[in-house]
């Protein structure tokens, strides 16, 4: 489906909903794997945008290249994130998180190579491999989906290994966790950088795709969107965030036109929805309605 799909569907819808479905299943890690809510993880998103955006246009660097230099980023953030905030838990550790974001958003207001309000506009998409033209946009889509396809495999890869298996006893019963000998800051903060280092291949990506970084991709509300989409479409399930991001952009996309800044207010609603009536998301309530029909656990 997803070979066929620039032939259907808009390209540049198609990975704009990717770049953003890579971000929320790299958040959901974090908070439905891990048991921790950030508020900052638009800080990642932005700080590969931008580091991308700078190496591609201003150094010359091709787009993989950038975009590595952008995931890279995103991880050193990370990791000093990480080191500051991993010992507070539940609402310290979002706000904690929050407040760091924000000083990242207010340095590249200010930051010259940044362009402030303006950003960085004009990133030249140029060739992947000296031969693919990435200023194809369906050439660029079958890019943006292979770099979605390995963000996934790694998530899908930790969370059914041994190492996310501890992250969930972490999220169940962090206590029983100590007891047990592990330690669990540890876990957390390779938990909190490898999540930093995928929402950074997706910030980097998004540049990539829209040729500019503005100030939107670091502010709180990208840390807000990430956090809707994730419990839209199911906060600790596989497929839930993918879910919920292409539900989100879609419904961005249809309602911007229609009723402006208004889909804001749209979007708040949604999210006291989920919270009352979608506990478990789109994708967690359809399993559940699933093991009540069918009597076992979907595979």
């Amino acid at each position: 489906m997803g070979l066929v799909a620039p032939f259907v569907v808009y390209p540049i819808f198609l990975m704009h909903a990717l770049c953003f479905a890579l971000f929320a299943c790299a958040f959901n890690l974090l908070l439905g794997y891990t048991g921790l809510l950030s508020f900052g993880h638009a800080a990642f998103f932005g700080a590969a945008a931008y580091t991308t955006g700078y190496t591609v246009k201003m150094m010359g660097l091709g787009p993989a290249a950038g975009i590595l230099a952008g995931t890279v980023a995103a991880m050193v953030l990370g990791s000093v994130f990480g080191m500051l905030v991993i010992r507070r838990q539940g609402i310290y550790f979002a706000m904690i998180t929050l407040a760091l974001a924000q000083l990242v958003y207010f340095f590249f207001l200010q930051s010259s190579f940044t362009g402030g309000e303006d950003g960085i506009q004009g990133i030249p998409r140029g060739h992947f491999l000296w031969i693919i033209n990435l200023g194809d946009d369906r050439k660029l889509y079958y890019f943006v989906l292979a770099i979605f396809l390995v963000g996934f495999v790694v998530i899908h890869r930790t969370i059914h290994s041994p190492f996310g298996q501890v992250l969930n006893a972490i999220r169940e019963n962090e206590p029983r966790a100590v007891s047990l000998g592990y330690d669990v800051n540890k876990y957390k903060l390779q938990a909190f950088v490898i999540s930093a280092a995928l929402s950074g291949l997706a910030g980097a990506t998004y540049a990539i795709v829209f040729t500019f970084v503005t100030l939107t991709s670091a502010d709180w509300h990208t840390s807000g969107d990430v956090v809707l989409m994730t419990l839209l479409g199911g906060m600790g399930t596989v497929f839930g965030p993918i879910v919920g991001a292409f539900a989100l952009v879609s419904l961005q996309s249809q309602l911007a036109d229609k009723v402006g800044s208004f889909v804001t207010v749209i979007m708040g609603g949604m999210f006291i929805v989920c919270v009352l009536l979608l506990r478990n998301g789109i994708v967690g309530e359809l399993s559940g309605l699933y093991y009540r029909v069918v009597g076992r656990r979907p595979d």
